[in-house]
């Protein structure tokens, strides 16, 4: 289990943008919107795909001992600044009263309140909510068992099932929202839409949906026993999945009309780079000569996974830059090969960060034609920094620049041709991008382009 599509909390909860997107995604949902991988809503309250949540890694630092070693060099000058900000930060952390203070709310819930404290979990809260008094929802601290968890959406690979779940926010009913195709849920004969009565023992609606995934994945070639209750069916149904390793898909394509490929990108996760360069000499060895990229509904993810997609399709040049506090600059960078071929990106208001990045990059180099709606408006950098006991932080430590040096934060990117999504195929057919407005608009530019 795969993909998480949690209610309104993240593994991050701090991420406040996040849960805007999810009220957003809800209510497109509710309006029975069909979606490019070919589900259609159901009024369910779901968060962003593999708790990515409009984030931007950049997996640069390493911990050695208590130092935290960067990918850039830094200045005397800067040195000592960082220094100073460091001590200025412990200093009002440790100073007596906040100990004592402590001490004394510790002496309080231990007099008072109504039922036995687990103490660890009050550590845990205590440290996240240190992060959390940054006032960045972006930034955020985890636990040993939430750094794993988030570890396994940012690979995209994991030992579970192969299937995308969703969780009424209302009701606490948990939902297969997609069955991933050759896995082991979809050899099982598990359906999306199948309604999660029980894992094991555990009633389905008893947990939240982080929890109750983690009692879902599991150890390589352990099984895992489901009760389903299924539209049309009178009686639950029961499935023993064998869990075994799930590399989850984020990128999808076909040919269209045309010979146009289309390849859809539903998250940026560390496999996407190898499965877009996949699918583009799959289309290439079709015939393709020309290109549809679609990033609507993309919460982003790793800044070296879009960098390296782009070093594919960009010429030489600058592909993206970032700037810390310290005015400390770094350049990513495309090489000479590239992708000549015509193209469009389709875009909305939830294609974001690397994301972004993309269709920012692309927009510039003036390499293709973005359609559709403004995009979210991220242009910050986070760092994933590994703590020795199994925790991490994610803090964020940068802009985010385009090639021409536009900070699109809060602003967003605009389309050269903005047109907002409306399917106009039948309301109770699987999507098919022929009755897609937005692929049809970008089938119109390309050929005009050839």
């Amino acid at each position: 289990m795969d993909i998480q599509h949690n209610q309104s909390q993240k593994l991050d909860p701090q991420e406040e943008l996040a849960r805007e997107y999810a009220i957003r995604e809800n209510e497109r949902q509710n309006n029975g919107t069909k979606t490019p991988f070919g589900k259609k809503g159901a009024g369910f309250g779901i968060g962003m795909l593999t708790g990515m949540s409009c984030t931007l890694l950049l997996v640069m630092a390493a911990l050695i001992g208590n130092k935290v070693i960067l990918s850039h060099g830094s200045s005397n000058v800067v040195e000592k600044e960082q220094a100073e900000n460091n001590e200025g930060t412990k200093k009002a952390i440790l100073q007596n009263d906040v100990e004592e203070k402590a001490g004394e709310l510790a002496d309080l819930i231990d007099q008072y309140y109504y039922e036995k404290v687990d103490q660890d979990a009050l550590v845990e809260g205590m440290y996240a909510g240190m992060i959390n008094g940054l006032g960045d929802p972006y930034s955020a601290y985890f636990s040993a068992k939430e750094y794993e968890s988030f570890n396994d959406s940012t690979t995209g690979v994991y030992y579970g099932i192969g299937t995308v779940l969703t969780q009424n926010m209302d009701t606490n009913v948990v939902t297969i929202l997609h069955v991933y195709p050759g896995t082991p849920a979809e050899e099982a004969g598990l359906k999306d839409g199948d309604v999660l009565v029980k894992v094991d023992d555990i009633e389905g609606d008893s947990l939240e949906l982080s929890e109750l995934t983690t009692h879902i994945k599991g150890e390589e070639g352990t099984t895992v026993h489901l009760e389903i209750m299924r539209s049309g069916e009178s009686n639950h149904l029961e499935f023993d999945v064998q869990r075994r390793q799930i590399e989850v898909p984020t990128v999808q394509s076909q040919m269209l009309e045309g010979n146009i490929g289309l390849i859809q990108i539903s998250e940026f996760s560390n496999s996407t780079a190898e499965q877009f360069d996949k699918a583009v000499k799959e289309l290439q060895g079709q015939g393709m000569v020309s290109m549809i990229v679609d990033l609507r509904d993309n919460p982003g993810g790793v800044l070296q996974t879009v960098c390296t997609m782009l070093d594919e399709i960009l010429p030489e040049g600058l592909v993206v830059y970032t700037e810390d506090k310290y005015g400390s600059r770094s350049d990513y960078k495309s090489d000479a090969k590239c992708l000549d071929i015509p193209m469009a990106v389709l875009i909305n208001e939830n294609s974001a960060s690397a994301s972004e990045i993309f269709a920012g990059a692309i927009k510039d180099y003036n390499y293709g034609t973005l359609i559709g709606t403004t995009t979210f408006g991220k242009g910050i950098v986070q760092s994933i920094i590994p703590l020795e006991d199994g925790s991490a932080l994610k803090v964020t430590m940068a802009k985010y620049f385009t090639p021409k040096g536009n900070y699109i934060h809060e602003v967003g990117i605009s389309p050269d041709i903005e047109l907002k999504y409306e399917y106009q195929g039948k309301e109770d057919e699987s999507y098919n991008p022929m009755h897609d407005n937005q692929v049809l608009k970008a089938i119109e530019v390309l050929k005009g382009e050839e």
